[in-house]
């Protein structure tokens, strides 16, 4: 069987959360694609060149302790507007989307670049405030020190970077479902997509018989 899952939206919407959830369900692989660009975008602060780091990216830059840093997902953004980055990665994530089993992909232009033709595109997003505890929440778990202001802020900074950039930017595809997370908890956004999914290969099967 091959399904592809399509999964968009800005940072902290609970994308991420919603994809593995998805992914542990029916038994598909899950790819955060935003892992490139965080990769990508460290490996620049190291000090490398952003298309030599994206093309050479290892299992090793994937697996980094620090890719949740705020540092680096500035980064990651300023990297992802680069399109000679995009242009390295987007083979990588295009094969993953095809592998047999199915695939479930999370980031920002799933949807509508990557993957166009996806099988079952959704739109994860959630308020500005929301989105910003959940983060300050989660940076400070991981002994970030940081404010509700500063984090707020560097949300808001990255969606309009993400949003307004030339090449790639983050929309929703006209044909996705949109759930907001801001009042609903994970499980019922995980079941409206899972629903949504077994529609799809329902279908799918009845159109084989």
């Amino acid at each position: 069987m091959q399904i592809t899952v399509a999964i968009d939206g800005p940072a902290a919407a609970g994308k991420g959360t919603l994809a593995k959830a998805i992914a542990a369900h029916f038994g598909f692989a899950h790819l955060d694609t935003g892992l490139l660009y965080r990769a990508t975008g460290r490996r620049v602060l190291q000090g490398d060149e952003a298309v030599n780091a994206a093309l050479s990216l290892t299992t090793e830059d994937l697996t980094a302790d620090d890719l949740r840093t705020p540092d680096v997902a500035q980064a990651a953004s300023q990297v992802a507007a680069d399109p000679r980055v995009r242009d390295a990665l987007i083979a990588f994530q295009r094969a993953f989307a095809r592998r047999e089993g199915g695939a479930v992909l999370d980031g920002r232009d799933i949807g509508t670049v990557i993957c166009p033709d996806a099988d079952v595109k959704l739109y994860v997003t959630a308020n500005d405030n929301v989105r910003a505890q959940r983060r300050f929440d989660e940076l400070r778990q991981n002994n970030h020190v940081v404010t509700y202001e500063q984090v707020l802020q560097d949300l808001i900074d990255r969606d309009a970077r993400d949003a307004e950039r030339a090449t790639a930017p983050m929309k929703a595809a006209e044909d996705a479902l949109r759930l907001d997370t801001s009042l609903i908890d994970i499980p019922t956004a995980v079941a409206k997509a899972v629903a949504l999914i077994e529609r799809v290969l329902s279908a799918r099967d009845a159109g084989n018989v």
